[in-house]
């Protein structure tokens, strides 16, 4: 039988667990945030407000849903405020390890019947949730970048996954505003299937002499009509978190069509992870980002 949810605990205050958090509040669920500090959880209010103010000037949210929103957030870094949490989403960054622990802390605090979810973008679900005390009601829930502007979310289920609590996660994101489509726990589900293999054969171009960061960029943006170029759209998403994704589809599928490209690898060692260090395939200590190759 599916539960009734009405508060939702999201781990993680980053790009991705501050973005969850903003469209859970604001469609009117009560939300607990935590992170490792405080730190961590100010910056994540402070962007789930600018997103806000940023819906606002489009005239897709008034001041007045914004500021009942933001009061439906609670933060902290004691997992016990996610006790009374109906489904709890784990949005931690995208290594295994650093997920098992998070799951095994999680897990004693719960209720009973409450659901875990994953916003793993790659990761063996079944896996995963093999580390729970509920694998039945455990499940994958992938969510896009930016989520408050990205309209899906990918469902996977592991091989324990009860059918109730995909049921269950499916009408939640339909109550969120999201469309979801079920994929199945392979390795990095459909969207990065597809997408981290074209952005790694970006670097490859890049990296082969094919053309310079702003030719490749420019050709798919104007050549496929891509909002993005892929070299762009990889310092978006953060280097770390394609070559982890490239890692997972090597190991998984051991093909090398999936070997992460040589130049992706060195881009990560030097710390160049695209926007949020401020420096990638772009540098963007100026106001307009310049190549850096």
């Amino acid at each position: 039988m599916s539960i009734h949810i009405k508060k939702i605990g999201v781990i993680g205050a980053g790009q991705m667990g501050a973005g969850i958090t903003h469209v859970c509040a604001a469609a009117g669920f009560t939300v607990y945030m935590l992170d490792v500090t405080d730190e961590a959880l100010a910056k994540g209010l402070a962007k789930i407000e600018s997103d806000m103010n940023r819906r606002i000037s489009r005239q897709s949210m008034t001041e007045a849903q914004r500021d009942q929103s933001l009061k439906r957030i609670t933060t902290g870094t004691d997992y016990k405020g996610f006790s009374d949490c109906d489904i709890v989403i784990e949005a931690a960054s995208e290594d295994e390890s650093v997920k098992k622990a998070i799951l095994k802390t999680l897990c004693p605090v719960l209720k009973p019947n409450a659901v875990v979810a994953s916003n793993t973008s790659s990761i063996s679900i079944t896996r995963l949730g093999a580390q729970t005390d509920r694998p039945g009601k455990f499940l994958g829930m992938h969510f896009m970048n930016p989520v408050p502007r990205m309209e899906l979310v990918e469902l996977i289920r592991g091989i324990a996954t009860d059918e109730d609590t995909f049921e269950t996660i499916r009408d939640l994101t339909r109550r969120l505003g999201k469309i979801s489509v079920n994929a199945e726990d392979f390795p990095a589900f459909i969207v990065n299937r597809i997408l981290l293999p074209m952005i790694n054969e970006a670097v490859y171009t890049l990296y082969e002499g094919v053309g310079s960061v702003e030719a490749i960029d420019t050709a798919m943006r104007l050549g496929t009509h891509h909002p993005m170029g892929p070299l762009a759209l990889a310092d978006f998403i953060g280097l770390d978190t394609c070559l982890a994704v490239m890692h997972v589809l090597h190991d998984g599928l051991a093909d090398t069509k999936y070997r992460p490209c040589p130049l992706l690898v060195k881009y990560v060692e030097a710390g160049w992870l695209g926007r949020k260090t401020g420096r990638g395939f772009y540098d963007y200590s100026t106001d307009v980002p310049v190549p850096t190759r």
